[in-house]
């Protein structure tokens, strides 16, 4: 594999990569990109992964598809249409209810859990790491898992209704944030920070792991100027 991709889910990366060879010039407006074939070799990627990305950014209005001729880049960046600004309006909304949830959660998971009662978490994060890299809604629900075990630390039962509530609409934001926006940073530092703090019962530490991992995603999805 290209030595600039790393763990974790491919098509992202290779759209992050893709963009980036455009923004700095290594392809310019109204160039053709290599074919498809040339260019998941060159990636060391396979071609299904390869055509998802460029569908994303053709979505997008980054590349230009000529059935039948090759793939080009636009002849010019396209503002954010009304489409992606809605979508990200709608993320923006369920990952603050999920702050305000979980944040609390956290506090309390390590106020009150048990020594004896911490191994489900630390196997759902270890369930978390394997699925990195693979299939990503089952990576997605093997991190709702590992943030479903801190809920149900947290010893609230009104908590843990309300998490298994909104997990639905939280794994669908997930996946299509994964699928669709740019430059997320890996999160697993503030996931191994979690587990650490509720170990520690460390409410601070908790509270500060928790919003390391989702304020991250808000600043990403805010308009420019709230940010």
């Amino acid at each position: 594999m290209n030595a600039t991709l790393g763990r974790g889910p491919l098509v992202p990366q290779l759209e992050r990569l893709l963009r980036d060879r455009i923004a700095t010039g290594t392809w310019t407006a109204g160039q053709r990109l290599p074919r498809e074939a040339d260019l998941a070799a060159e990636l060391g990627v396979g071609r299904s992964s390869l055509r998802e990305a460029i569908r994303l950014l053709v979505h997008d209005g980054v590349l230009d598809v000529r059935h039948g001729v090759g793939t080009f880049v636009a002849e010019a960046a396209p503002a954010p249409d009304v489409e992606t600004v809605l979508r990200r309006a709608r993320l923006l909304e369920v990952f603050e209810v999920r702050r305000a949830l979980e944040v609390e959660a956290a506090r309390l998971a390590a106020a009150r859990a048990r020594p004896d009662a911490l191994d489900p978490l630390r196997e759902a994060l270890r369930e978390r790491d394997h699925r990195r890299g693979g299939d990503l809604a089952e990576f997605v629900a093997a991190d709702l898992d590992f943030h479903a075990a801190v809920v149900a630390l947290s010893g609230n039962p009104i908590l843990v209704s309300l998490f298994a509530s909104v997990r639905p609409q939280l794994h669908a934001a997930l996946v299509e944030l994964e699928r669709h926006e740019r430059e997320l940073p890996d999160t697993s530092a503030a996931h191994d920070a979690l587990l650490h703090a509720v170990e520690a019962g460390d409410s601070d530490a908790a509270i500060a792991a928790t919003t390391a991992n989702i304020d991250v995603v808000i600043a990403a999805l805010r308009p420019e100027a709230d940010r």
